[in-house]
């Protein structure tokens, strides 16, 4: 059977679909998965296998059988802890059948085949009986059906089905329950991700404020929970007003519901401020008494030394619907509304003299719809993107630049999804301002912008794509001042934002033959460096608490190689520490003054290592030239001290490619220098690269 997969097109900024075999979309799902790290998280398993070793023991003392049910099982290793335990027999459900298939091997090498038997289909889909996938139901539920938000993956159906029809009342359960934590927050930088701030513009007319639309003010967001690396968020960009309380817990030994609800707390700030912000994270009990725990809970509520580094949970930004100014002390009501698959919250304060009634009504109001974007600014811009946009020291660059190049008789076109710039343009001067829209989301932005700044008959909006443009959409004007951030919502990697290029290219009959483009030019930058942790995602397990997985080990460098060997994939690097081992390097230069050139742009050469360390890979990111002496960088900000200790760009994911010597974790002696061998293809807008450690 043939797949049909979407990849963005840096060549026409748009998603594309591309028929492949049976086989790409099993090999992108394992390349890209978060198994390594689940197999690498050292907390993770330890507890799992303390708790499934309790559990089996204390079905052994009641005289029973114990008999294991293990949902979602991957690798096979929880099955393989349970046998190992005592367990009399395993049923190990897998539904992604590559890894089905892989559980097989590695139970069949680890001598496990007798008791563990594994079921590829869905759990909602397996039959208990003489003739069943399983001979009777089990006494003991071991999963791991979690996500940084817990119930996202879809957890809560299928304990339902679990306890409905796979396992005996009563039953064992590893965890046997999981608890929700959250802290009311106050913080300018999370508040950003959701919010656009006023923009302020010096012009040469007086300071001109340009306000978001009333609709967008607000919007309640979508319903998305945004997981991040909270223990890389320094604590001076956020205001704790709570303390950390306990806002919902499951128990999984006992039957769970699946259907909506909501869970309510009392707070009181501790300090007054603005709730913006709703941090939340969880900890599961691997036993009855809560004596085996794994948290995700942050830095500033766990000891540092205590730590587990993982990427597959995380912790959960919230933001309430709208920013509520709080007192120290005032009485508060914080609602956690929840479906199959997700939570948002909502804050209300309590009334006066509020009696039992009160109470009802209050919990009557409690009962929020999951947020739905009314202002489409959100279906737009992503959360980073938000942040970008409220970025005044990078709204700055571009003020000052565009100040450098518009003059009083400036017609100028600007080309980016849904950015500011032509506002700016027309604050700064320009006698006219087109701009260009690749879609009809950002072209309803565009116009609720232009709308609440009273700039309807100032700027032009065309929804049309760079080729498809006419002289008509200009009123027959040519451009002096073409201008782009650049920004496309398709881009995922640094360099498909160069679709600017193409688009450049495309509107060249337009332009007038002194024509000023902003930015004139961007470059493609690269720094080797040593990962703090984010090595792990990629890095071979080898044994697993005494377990062999090299099968799973030898699955996913398979997959690699089926596509991805010679590809870097986007990170967001302010979240994934590292330090810098080389110096960073410009590779590649991109003209915009000129067209697109048909034959490729190839470069080689190497990079130096000045400080010892592991060269898990390269960070590449693109800068661009606003001006001669006005750049902005989507990567590397700076390197803050002598250990090479790397500040990047918030609002932007870097390219990270991994070297080989990190997936299949060679011993290799310290290398001096890394070549590298980069092109980029102008037919396809794609860069491919190739790296090697000497």
């Amino acid at each position: 059977m043939k797949t049909f997969c979407g990849r963005a097109n840096p060549t026409t900024g748009s998603m594309e679909w591309f028929e492949e075999g049976e086989d790409y979309d099993y090999h992108q799902e394992i390349a890209r998965s978060r198994y390594a790290d689940m197999l690498h998280d050292k907390d993770r398993n330890v507890k799992y296998y303390q708790g499934i070793r309790a559990a089996v023991n204390r079905v052994k003392e009641r005289g029973e059988k114990a008999i294991v049910l293990d949902i979602g099982t991957g690798t096979g290793l929880l099955s393989m802890m349970a046998a190992s335990a005592g367990a009399d027999f395993c049923y190990a459900i897998e539904v992604f059948k590559p890894m089905a298939n892989v559980a097989v091997k590695i139970v069949e090498k680890n001598g496990f085949s007798d008791k563990i038997k594994i079921i590829n289909k869905h759990s909602t889909e397996v039959t208990v009986g003489p003739d069943g996938d399983m001979q009777c139901r089990a006494n003991i539920l071991v999963t791991e059906l979690f996500d940084t938000e817990l119930i996202g993956e879809g957890a809560l159906p299928s304990y339902e089905h679990a306890h409905k029809y796979l396992v005996q009342e009563g039953c064992e359960a590893v965890p046997h329950r999981a608890t929700v934590y959250v802290q009311l927050v106050e913080s300018r930088r999370m508040w950003s991700w959701k919010k656009l701030f006023p923009v302020h513009v010096e012009a040469e007319d007086g300071e001109k404020i340009l306000v978001p639309p009333s609709e967008m003010e607000n919007c309640p967001g979508v319903p998305s929970v945004c997981d991040i690396q909270l223990n890389q968020m320094p604590s001076s960009d956020f205001s704790a007003l709570s303390d950390v309380v306990t806002m919902f817990s499951v128990d999984f030994s006992k039957p769970v519901q699946s259907a909506s609800t909501y869970y309510r707390v009392q707070l009181e700030p501790v300090k007054s401020g603005n709730a913006q912000i709703v941090l939340s994270w969880w900890d599961i009990d691997m036993d009855p008494l809560g004596m085996i725990n794994c948290t995700m809970a942050p830095y500033w509520v766990k000891p540092t030394s205590a730590l587990q580094w993982r990427d597959h949970w995380m912790q959960c930004v919230y933001f309430l619907p709208r920013e509520e100014p709080v007192l120290q002390g005032e009485k508060l009501y914080l609602t956690a509304c929840r479906d199959e698959y997700s939570v948002w919250y909502n804050l209300q304060k309590a009334r006066e003299g509020e009696n039992k009634a009160g109470e009802e009504e209050h919990k009557a109001d409690a009962r929020v719809e999951s947020p739905v974007c009314r202002c489409r600014a959100h279906l737009l811009w992503t959360r980073p993107r938000f942040g970008e946009l409220n970025d005044q020291n990078r709204t700055r660059q571009y003020i000052k630049a565009l100040g450098k190049v518009l003059k009083t008789d400036s017609v100028c076109l600007c080309i980016s999804d849904g950015s500011l710039l032509p506002v700016l343009a027309h604050y700064l001067g320009a006698k006219q301002v087109f701009t260009l829209e690749n879609s009809g989301v950002s072209c309803s932005v565009m116009e609720k912008f232009l709308k609440a700044n009273h700039l309807e008959d100032k700027i032009k909006i065309i929804e049309a794509r760079p080729e498809l443009l006419k002289p008509s959409h200009l009123e027959d004007k040519k451009i002096s001042v073409l201008v782009g951030e650049p920004f496309f919502t398709t881009s995922l990697l640094p360099w498909h934002n160069l679709y600017f290029w193409y688009a450049r290219t495309a509107v060249s009959s337009h332009l007038a033959s002194s024509v000023t483009v902003l930015p004139q030019s961007a470059s493609l930058h690269v720094m080797i460096v040593e990962f703090q942790d984010l090595w792990r995602i990629r890095s071979p397990c080898g044994t697993c608490e005494g377990f062999d997985v090299q099968i799973m080990d030898d699955m996913i460098k398979d997959s690699l190689n089926f596509r991805e060997s010679k590809e870097a994939e986007p990170h967001p690097l302010w979240e994934y520490p590292c330090k810098s081992l080389s110096e960073p390097q410009e590779v590649l230069t991109f003209d915009f003054t000129k067209t697109v050139p048909q034959h490729c742009l190839s470069t080689e050469g190497s990079l130096k290592l000045l400080r010892k360390g592991k060269s898990h890979g390269a960070v590449l990111w693109m800068e661009y030239h606003l001006t001669a002496d006005i750049s902005v960088s989507t990567g590397l900000m700076q390197i803050s001290n002598e250990k090479g200790n790397c500040e990047w760009n918030p609002h932007c994911k870097q390219a990270v490619y991994f070297f080989s010597s990190v997936i299949e974790s060679e011993i290799l002696s310290d290398p001096t220098a890394v070549t590298y061998a980069i092109n980029f293809d102008t037919k396809t807008g794609e860069i491919a690269m190739d790296f090697k450690l000497l």
